[in-house]
């Protein structure tokens, strides 16, 4: 059903901490014209633990005035199962195309409460769902079990895996074939799980260099693997940064840099100061000296 370039977008902030729509539209509408092949809101990189969920519904809107008619999904990522599926029924009212849904990052859920809590929050949005299982950051391991109890609701339709472990991906086609659209979500290792059978990506550095992503992404679909791993070679260093406790700030930083944004993020997250951005800083401008020429897909 999916599959592609789905950039997690960031969330922009005014100097007052409201939303800032324009700069979202401007954004948003940089990814698109890279070629983009949807959008994914409020997820861990736009911050959406910290938006109210008036607020997610209207990064929603921003994001589907400027999609193109692509798929635009809005992450569900509740502490109960009683809100997610009020957040989803919500979504659904305001068009949204589809769900990505985190486990209860609060409540450490075991297999059977973690399927139980999918199926209600998918038949609340009576919507395509993406399972979003990442053990790593939410302690909640989606395992190929648990996606086989969930095999049988047609609401649950990809799973973005986010385990940290290659061998997970392999799995996943080894054990259900396409059944489930498979995204990788993990940036460092996009090149690996695209290589093993991954038909989409969701993306974080994609937000400040979208064609640099998209183009990793078609040459890897079309064969053409050692143009690929080139790219992704020089783009290593940058995807690393997405694989980090400060993924937000350092992303928002390679924004500031890449696409001339900002990196306002919402308390209690405060932007990178020190020798860390200085760090971090070093890696984005190193990387936009040496940027190269990217072939054509």
């Amino acid at each position: 059903m999916w599959k592609g370039i789905f950039p997690a977008v960031t969330t922009k902030f005014t100097a007052e901490d409201r939303l800032d729509h324009a700069e979202m539209e401007r954004c948003f509408s940089i990814l698109m014209d890279a070629g983009c092949d949807g959008l994914i809101v409020a997820g861990s990189l736009g911050e959406g633990p910290m938006l109210s969920h008036d607020e997610k519904l209207e990064v929603l809107k921003t994001a589907q005035r400027v999609a193109r008619g692509k798929p635009v999904l809005l992450t569900i990522n509740e502490a109960a199962t009683r809100e997610a599926k009020a957040l989803a029924a919500r979504a659904a009212k305001a068009g949204v195309d589809g769900l990505m849904v985190v486990p209860s990052p609060i409540y450490h859920t075991n297999p059977k409460e973690t399927a139980d809590s999918l199926r209600a929050v998918a038949a609340a949005g009576d919507l395509p769902v993406m399972v979003y299982s990442n053990r790593v950051a939410y302690r909640v391991d989606v395992t190929p079990d648990v996606m086989a109890e969930l095999a049988s609701d047609s609401h649950i339709v990809a799973i973005k895996e986010s385990s940290d472990d290659i061998r997970r991906s392999i799995d996943m086609v080894n054990r259900f074939g396409d059944r489930f659209d498979l995204f990788t979500g993990v940036d460092n290792l996009a090149f690996e799980a695209l290589s093993v059978g991954a038909v989409g990506w969701v993306a974080g550095l994609v937000t400040a260099f979208p064609r640099e992503t998209v183009v990793v992404y078609r040459l890897v679909k079309e064969g053409r693997t050692a143009e690929a791993l080139e790219l992704y070679r020089w783009f290593r260093p940058l995807l690393d940064l997405d694989v980090s406790t400060y993924l937000v700030q350092n992303i928002k930083l390679a924004e500031v840099h890449a696409i001339g944004s900002n990196d306002r993020v919402r308390l209690p997250r405060q932007p990178l100061a020190g020798a860390e951005r200085e760090r971090v800083e070093k890696i984005i401008r190193d990387a936009l000296a040496s940027r190269p020429e990217l072939p054509k897909v």
